[in-house]
């Protein structure tokens, strides 16, 4: 293979610098000097595939549509890899009123460069422009989800950006309206069976809902479905631990009377620890606890003062039981006018359970897309490896007690098989 000459590779080299010198003075609306560039460059390589590609947009910024064409489909047979230059080739055909060339240009280009941003807009486009807006939805909706969030995008971009969010907006809801029609007699037929998988596949398909993945900051189960709050007829023992709420409520209002000192933060991470979402709450009584059991280890003098709620507790079967990690059992306190960040617990072998003791007007919880209040005496069962948040907008103190079960998607060996090896990490890390 033969290697290009000293001569050549220093002319490409000044080609370059007198492009990017050019690209440089356009951004900053010099048209004259950046004209003056390209022609500097067009003087060392007529025939060099960017000078042709940089004189061919050069033109197509003077209106002149067709001989940027010419000069853009030469750059293309001379740099056919490229796709801003087929991307800018579409442009002129756009110009020339060419839809069919203009809609294989950016085929072209998105052949090189799928997740190419503005080809898919300009694709959009036309499609919108040729009556198809159907198919326009779909192609808009690709090129916004190409943008990673928090991205800043050129200013002159913001409203095309903002019509394709209007286009893919109102297809979703013709979208939606088409499938409840489409799916009524079904649905009638099926009155008596849950239907709120499919209500949650349909409300993402047409962007009305997230959904939301398990993504715990420690260990996986796998092949455990993502399920934000469970159907409380799984745990028959649930309405025993329901009707001991008063009770429970009693020995909370003696700790809130007598021990309000004992109530801790929740957060207590080291100064030197990446807090991230948690720097506001950490070592704040904002957020504070009253641990019954913490990481499996009794606190002695808070069970005795809570005796009715550790004899209810005790009688879940569902309990974990893992040294040196559970049960943990806990009232939570949340003081007024704050808010728990989202973020995800260390696994999905086990849930959490939250009996509502006090809760004033404008508390809210959310585990993945589903918003729930609480009620006091009713549980709420959730995986907490599934983004959650919660809040307390009120001016009353929220409290309510917290304790872990082992998820009854595993199996009882499972959970004989998980317990022994939680215990073995703790052992091995001696922790």
């Amino acid at each position: 293979m033969s290697t290009p000459a000293p001569a050549a590779v220093a002319d490409d080299a000044h080609v370059q610098a007198l492009l990017q010198a050019a690209e440089r003075a356009a951004g900053a609306h010099q048209d004259a000097e950046a004209e003056r560039l390209i022609a500097a460059a067009h003087q060392v390589a007529p025939e060099h595939a960017q000078v042709l590609a940089a004189r061919g947009v050069q033109a197509l910024r003077k209106g002149d549509a067709a001989q940027a064409r010419e000069l853009l489909e030469a750059a293309a047979a001379r740099e056919p890899g490229n796709p801003h230059v087929f991307l800018n080739l579409a442009s002129c055909h756009r110009s020339l009123n060419e839809p069919e060339a203009e809609f294989k240009a950016l085929e072209q280009a998105l052949i090189l460069e799928p997740n190419f941003f503005l080809a898919l807009l300009q694709k959009a486009s036309l499609q919108e422009k040729l009556g198809n807006v159907r198919e326009a939805a779909r192609t808009y909706h690709r090129a916004l989800s190409t943008l990673r969030a928090g991205m800043q995008l050129p200013a002159n971009l913001q409203p095309f950006v903002e019509h394709a969010q209007k286009v893919v907006l109102a297809s979703f809801e013709e979208l939606d309206r088409w499938l409840k029609e489409r799916t009524a007699a079904v649905r009638a037929r099926f009155a008596g069976v849950p239907q709120d998988r499919v209500d949650d596949c349909l409300a993402a398909l047409v962007g009305k809902k997230r959904i939301y993945v398990s993504q715990p900051t420690y260990s996986y189960f796998p092949r455990v479905p993502a399920i934000s709050f469970f159907d409380r007829t799984q745990f028959p023992w649930l309405k025993r631990v329901e009707e001991a709420t008063d009770e429970i409520r009693a020995e909370l209002f003696g700790l809130l009377r007598e021990a309000r000192g004992e109530f801790a933060p929740y957060l207590t991470h080291s100064p030197g620890e990446q807090l991230g979402v948690w720097r506001e709450l950490n070592q704040s009584r904002r957020w504070s606890a009253l641990f019954l059991y913490k990481n499996g280890e009794p606190q002695a003098e808070n069970i005795a003062r809570c005796p009715k709620t550790v004899a209810v507790l005790e009688s879940v079967p569902a309990a974990v039981r893992i040294a040196h990690r559970g049960p943990t059992w806990l009232f939570s306190l949340l003081e007024p006018k704050t808010r728990i960040p989202p973020h995800t617990g260390t696994t999905n072998t086990r849930l959490t359970v939250h009996i509502p003791l006090i809760v004033p007007p404008n508390c809210g919880f959310r585990v993945g897309a589903d918003v729930r209040q609480w009620v006091p005496g009713t549980a709420l069962i959730f995986d907490d490896t599934i983004e959650h948040e919660a809040w307390n907008e009120s001016d009353q103190e929220r409290v309510i007690l917290m304790f872990d079960i082992w998820n009854p998607l595993l199996n009882p060996a499972e959970q004989e098989m998980m317990r022994v090896a939680t215990e073995a990490i703790a052992e091995f890390y001696q922790d």
